[in-house]
């Protein structure tokens, strides 16, 4: 499984994901090249951002134990897996968990102030 690309414009914030071919094109915005994002996987703040994948039979349940206000939250969570992508957005007030069919994934999320996290599970 290829992982996704992610790409940020540093002048307006806009966000955008490579699933096919990453690094193969240049998005631009705002007369810019998009910078590429690196998702984090450590989580060293008393922030909890990092998808903690739990599972149990033949289902995953992911969550992120974030705090969910409308200044600070999950906004959203994506489960990439050899079949595909699924995005999940979420809003503040949301509990931020994803429950689903088991198989090896990679899961990222998104918090609105402190960016990409990532983690896996086989």
């Amino acid at each position: 499984m290829e992982e996704i690309v992610f790409k940020k414009c540093l002048k307006c914030g806009a966000f955008v994901k490579e699933i096919e071919n990453p690094h193969q094109s240049k998005f631009t915005c705002c007369g810019e090249e998009m910078s590429v994002v690196v998702p984090n996987s450590v989580d060293a703040s008393h922030e909890k951002h990092v998808p903690d994948i739990h599972v149990e039979d033949e289902t995953m349940i992911i969550t992120v134990p974030h705090v969910m206000e409308p200044e600070h939250y999950i906004e959203w969570i994506l489960v990439q897996t050899e079949k595909g992508v699924r995005e999940f957005f979420l809003k503040p007030g949301d509990e931020a968990q994803v429950i689903m069919p088991y198989e090896p994934a990679t899961v990222y999320a998104y918090c609105n102030l402190h960016g990409l996290w990532k983690n896996t599970v086989e």
